[in-house]
């Protein structure tokens, strides 16, 4: 079930952008989007799911790695758009705004302080607008540095 469909649309993504294209992350879902060569078939295109490890291969290119966060496999999924970019859905298994990943793989594929930073007020902002339905947050700006997925509150 995909919660987070109306926010994504307007809201837009805040992308960690890769030598092979870039990732992108929601509370629920961390999509990959993978430029291959124009003309690529869903034949050359072997992608492996795991809980902590994905690969994906297209003709003699190779993204492989130890997740940052465990996956549900079974709901993840990948498809060819155009002939020219792989999109590749993960479902995360930890589905809340405090689990922003800070690196697609463990030590690769890191956001930068700025990414991370706007990374986490998107989907703070993500889970103000699930937990309150009739409000439309998707002009809302959370300001200052941010960490967390929340305001921290000391006794």
């Amino acid at each position: 079930m995909r919660m987070a469909g109306n926010f994504d649309e307007k809201s837009g993504i805040v992308p960690c952008i890769t030598p092979w294209g870039q990732w992108y992350q929601t509370m629920e879902e961390v999509t990959l989007e993978v430029n291959v060569p124009e003309g690529t078939t869903s034949k050359e295109i072997k992608v492996d799911f795991k809980p902590k490890h994905l690969t994906c291969r297209v003709r003699a290119g190779e993204i492989k790695g130890e997740l940052f966060e465990r996956v549900l496999v079974d709901d993840c999924l990948w498809s060819l758009e155009d002939r020219k970019k792989v999109q590749i859905m993960l479902v995360k298994s930890r589905r809340s705004a405090d689990n922003c990943w800070p690196s697609l793989f463990v030590d690769q594929y890191k956001a930068d302080p700025l990414t991370f930073d706007d990374m986490e007020k998107k989907m703070t902002l993500e889970r103000f607008q699930k937990e309150n339905p009739g409000f439309d947050f998707s002009g809302a700006d959370i300001t200052g540095s941010y960490s967390g997925g929340g305001p921290q509150w000391k006794d």
